[in-house]
């Protein structure tokens, strides 16, 4: 945007009409079928070679990546969607520093513009009378609210906001050990607890969305002692803390823009947390932990019996067995196989 051109601090809120399908998801614009941008885009499917590839939606459809794409208009697309991936391309290009040098907030507005696609197609599915998903989205009234607080985050791709004194989201960023690592992308999410993970090359970013940083605080122990070049089976372990955690966190945000002052170039978001009638998390329970392990643990085929043989010390690869930091040189078999 030019220097002298004044900003559009107007906010966008499709979800009274639904306005998820043929009206851009930025602004909300009306736009034609051919208007739209990929959810994973060009130059991850180039870069990684994911064109003909698929993943599974909740309604158990199949999509190839090349044909996941959310309504655009024109100008979004060319003003904050394509700068947004040019800078990530460009940070990925330079490797896990590159990665490691992005604004906490670019990445937030990179990994929302991908889960928010995942979402969006997910709500239009469900639109479809011939679709009948076993856990319809729209009908989960917790996770409607956490969607609609975080799109209030998240235009901030278009609109100039400013989040005073908090952060959105708690943002990790892991390494892992290229010799031991050979799957150069992987994603996966749980849209319902707002988390999403991807892997480009030997860096690994996860975001909990519309927790204001707590998940991240809550673990910032772990994710210090993380911060070293992981085996595949310990940023599994990592991830399966922060599903886990995000599975147990028991307050959604409210987000407050400030009036707008004459003149003004951006708005200012404040936020609350309703910590005194709740718990900001539920109770963790290592058994319900054991199972996030377990599945995310699949490419191991680590038996649930084997990683709570100890209930109150379920199996860690991260960890060793007093409670020291555990280097990995290669997967070792788990205890009693």
């Amino acid at each position: 945007m030019p220097a002298s051109a004044t900003p559009d601090l107007t906010l966008y809120y499709p979800f009274e009409d639904k306005h998820f399908a043929d009206h851009c998801f930025l602004c909300g614009t009306p736009t034609t079928p051919a208007e739209a941008v990929l959810v994973f885009d060009e130059w991850l499917l180039e870069r990684y070679q994911l064109r003909g590839q698929q993943i599974q939606l909740l309604d158990q459809s199949v999509q190839a990546y090349e044909n996941l794409r959310i309504p655009c208009c024109p100008s979004c697309r060319t003003r904050y969607v394509e700068p947004l991936e040019a800078q990530v391309q460009e940070a990925a290009q330079a490797g896990a520093a590159g990665l490691q040098a992005l604004e906490e907030k670019t990445l937030f507005l990179w990994l929302g513009k991908m889960f928010y696609g995942i979402l969006v197609l997910e709500l239009l599915n469900e639109l479809n009378p011939l679709i009948k998903p076993q856990y319809p989205l729209s009908e989960n009234g917790q996770m409607l609210r956490r969607l609609q607080a975080f799109f209030q985050t998240f235009q901030a791709l278009r609109v100039p906001i400013v989040f005073e004194d908090f952060t959105p989201a708690s943002i990790f960023r892991l390494e892992t050990d290229p010799g031991q690592d050979p799957i150069a992308f992987e994603y996966d999410d749980d849209l319902t607890t707002m988390t999403f993970s991807i892997k480009l090359d030997n860096t690994v970013l996860l975001a909990c969305f519309i927790d204001n940083g707590l998940l991240r605080q809550a673990m910032r122990r772990v994710y210090q002692q993380a911060q070293r070049p992981l085996h595949p089976v310990q940023v599994a372990e990592f991830k399966a803390r922060v599903y886990y955690g995000a599975h147990l966190l028991n307050v959604v945000p409210e987000y407050f823009p400030r009036p707008v002052q004459p003149g003004a170039d951006h708005i200012v978001y404040d936020t609350l947390i309703d910590d005194i009638t709740r718990e900001i998390f539920n109770p963790w329970e290592n058994s319900a932990y054991g199972q996030s392990l377990q599945q995310l643990w699949q490419r191991w085929q680590i038996p649930y019996t084997d990683i709570m043989r100890n209930p109150a010390q379920p199996l860690s690869y991260l960890y060793d067995a007093q409670g020291a930091p555990r280097t990995l040189t290669a997967f070792p078999e788990p205890t009693g196989k």
